[in-house]
């Protein structure tokens, strides 16, 4: 049986204080000794400092946004993992549609950031999906296969790497797709994983849903055969919502 995975993300959202606030409404909301699902959050690189603070001792778990795939150096506005690992992540989310979309991520340069934060022992969360257009020209299938397989090349364990499929066309639009679209692609993931790694791994493989993700709808996303947790954006922003996907999750 796999844990199912909640994890925040809140993109760049909140101020230091109020990422500290967002954090103690949250492990309130929880309460003491959660155990239902695995959680973490993902506040601004400034601000997880402060959050890891107040989830130290909590379920709650700390996860930045991005890294990158060189130790230091001269990358302006860049984010390493042992900058990371210092501050109590141990998660990152990489390869997120933002990124792809607004700051020119490929395929390649996930798959680096990949197996950098893999090699300094970050787990990682891989993010994939379609655009409208490309949902719309049919072409999903082709284009979650190539962001899971190139995005994963050349990496014998993913035994600590989860997956979130985002369908882009449905992230801050208030557009869902339906637990049935949604386990549709899941499938193919699992079935791209297994083809890939084998049957064992593709079985433990974790498998999230981001896509504008309520407390209305998570169960039923939740109840998909193949949908392991969520990637939550807009809801994670609000403890009582966010707090209730991470227990609709339980």
């Amino acid at each position: 049986m796999r844990q199912k995975i909640v994890v925040g993300n809140w993109k760049m959202n909140n101020t230091i204080a109020e990422s500290a606030a967002l954090a103690s409404e949250l492990v309130a909301a929880l309460g003491k000794g959660f155990s239902g699902c695995e959680v973490g959050i993902a506040p601004t690189y400034v601000a997880l400092q402060e959050a890891g603070k107040i989830i130290a001792g909590s379920a709650v778990q700390l996860v930045a946004q991005n890294c990158h795939y060189e130790n230091d150096g001269a990358f302006t506005g860049e984010i390493s993992t042992g900058m990371l690992k210092a501050v109590g992540c141990s998660y990152v989310i990489i390869g997120h549609s933002e990124r792809r979309q607004f700051f020119g991520e490929t395929n390649a340069t996930v798959n680096l950031r990949i197996k950098k934060a893999l090699a300094e022992g970050l787990k990682v969360i891989l993010c994939v999906g379609e655009t409208l257009a490309e949902r719309e020209s049919e072409v999903t299938s082709k284009v979650v296969t190539s962001q899971v397989t190139e995005g994963l090349a050349g990496i014998s364990d993913i035994s600590t790497v989860v997956i979130a499929y985002e369908p882009v066309w449905a992230i801050g639009t208030g557009k869902t797709a339906s637990s049935a679209q949604a386990e549709e692609v899941h499938l193919l993931i699992r079935n791209t994983i297994t083809k890939l790694y084998g049957d064992a791994a593709a079985g433990k493989l974790r498998i999230q849903y981001g896509g504008s993700v309520k407390p209305s709808n998570a169960a039923e996303l939740f109840a998909m055969p193949n949908i392991d947790g969520g990637l939550i954006g807009g809801a994670s922003l609000n403890a009582a919502d966010f707090a209730a996907i991470i227990k609709a999750a339980s």
